[in-house]
């Protein structure tokens, strides 16, 4: 019989897994073995009578053996990045703005701890930064009950993570990002929200500034999810004294820096230049990390004697730190956002005590101001 082009099967993985060949396994279902190959390449459908034979033979349930490639939709979607052009990819979807975003799971973006599960594929691409996804479900209330968030702080993944048992339906897309480029993503129609501590020693503001230049007149609420402690992150017991930044060029410490566009490289080059310290005086200084989580593994393996981060990641780590500076985190959230559904239930958790716990014991961060606006633009 000719194949069925929707039926699949895991015939040789299962049969080569049991160390058998094709005339082994013939032999024991009592068929041909043209008749084995035949199935495995997809050229014939086996018989009721021989898809029993072939599942009592390799001890499998026939649903192991055969299954109906469902006919799942297919939509276009925009790249959140660009990508080689003619790659398959492994996307993370959702809806932003009106329009379909996917999100490639490649390199680190296809992890946080564990690898993220993929929504779709890409089969091809329709434009510079469009392709068409085939869905691996075809429940689409979850894509469309998805909240994107861009930012680098780790609380947010404690938050997803809370708010998702609140609202079992929500689902909270995170994509890393440093404060600039969460920014960019969210003026890009790439996240609903982005998450930021920038600091502008000219006006003595946070955030408010860098989001005015940026969105240039694209109406925005921020919203503070807290204060943490900035601060250089030392190895545990702070072996070469260090107590300031001008320590680090006399003790000849080695360190690590972040990207431009983080709020960790911006407040390091500040002080720097508070203290009359220029950036290539510091070892170290490009020596570039992208994440917070980068900064305190590299100090704890000892590829560097310190590097900018928060008290919050020192406490996780076990690592020594010294308080630099205060800085505030804020959402920054489009006012065309605010009144779509899944980001109000994101945002209503931020007063719930289960959120307010998972932050308060992870140190170095004030939450007395959590989901209050603090400015408009």
């Amino acid at each position: 019989m000719k194949q069925d082009s929707d039926l699949r099967n895991n015939l040789k993985s299962i049969r080569t897994r049991l160390g058998m060949s094709q005339q082994d396994l013939a032999n024991i279902a009592n068929v041909t073995r043209q008749t084995i190959s035949g199935v495995e390449s997809g050229l014939y459908a086996p018989s009721v009578a021989i898809t029993l034979r072939l599942a009592k033979a390799l001890g499998c349930q026939v649903e192991d053996l055969f299954w109906l490639e469902r006919d799942l939709p297919e939509i276009e979607a925009v790249l959140a990045k660009p990508v080689p052009n003619g790659q398959q990819l492994r996307v993370s979807m959702a809806r932003v703005g009106g329009q379909w975003i996917a999100y490639p799971l490649i390199g680190k973006d296809a992890f946080r701890q564990d690898m993220i599960p993929a929504d779709g594929e890409s089969t091809s691409f329709t434009g510079t930064n469009k392709v068409r996804v085939r869905l691996l479900d075809d429940n689409l209330e979850t894509l469309h009950n998805t909240v994107v968030i861009a930012g680098c702080a780790p609380v947010i993944s404690l938050w997803a993570r809370a708010t998702e048992r609140w609202h079992p339906q929500l689902r909270v897309q995170y994509n890393f990002a440093n404060s600039m480029a969460a920014l960019h993503s969210l003026c890009r129609g790439e996240a609903h929200i982005a998450g930021m501590h920038l600091y502008d020693p000219e006006t003595g503001e946070y955030n408010t500034p860098f989001v005015r230049d940026v969105l240039a007149g694209r109406e925005a609420v921020l919203i503070t999810l807290g204060v943490w402690e900035e601060g250089l992150l030392l190895k545990s017991g702070n072996p070469m004294g260090i107590r300031t930044v001008t320590d680090l060029v006399s003790g000849g410490a080695t360190i690590v820096n972040r990207e431009i566009g983080s709020g960790s490289r911006m407040l390091l080059e500040q002080t720097l230049q508070k203290e009359q310290i220029a950036f290539d005086a510091v070892q170290g200084f490009d020596n570039i990390l992208k994440s917070h989580q980068d900064v305190a593994q590299a100090v704890v393996r000892g590829v560097a004697d310190a590097g900018m981060s928060t008290a919050s990641v020192a406490t996780a780590f076990g690592l020594g730190f010294i308080p630099l500076h205060q800085s505030r985190y804020d959402l920054v959230i489009l006012k065309e956002y605010l009144e779509i559904a899944p980001v109000q239930q994101l945002l209503s958790t931020l007063g719930h005590r289960m959120v307010h716990s998972q932050f308060e014991i992870l140190g170095g961060y004030d939450i007395s101001k959590i989901g209050e606006v603090v400015a408009t633009v």
